[in-house]
């Protein structure tokens, strides 16, 4: 049970979305290719996002 309790653990996935909206530390490499990488899984994310808010909604709709 507690393999499997693990398994499902959600705490980090949303540990990482809160990081990857903040600012960036002012140690942090700041080149364009980070930046862009960067850039690019926010976009991801709240596409992902929207995704799952649409598809809930169909599922309820329907």
């Amino acid at each position: 049970m507690s393999r499997l309790r693990e398994q499902f653990k959600v705490g980090e996935v949303f540990t990482y979305f809160i990081r990857v909206f903040q600012k960036p530390k002012p140690g942090a490499p700041a080149n364009f290719n980070i930046r862009a990488m960067h850039t690019i899984n926010k976009i991801s994310i709240l596409m992902f996002i929207v995704c799952l808010i649409v598809m809930t909604y169909r599922a309820f709709i329907r």
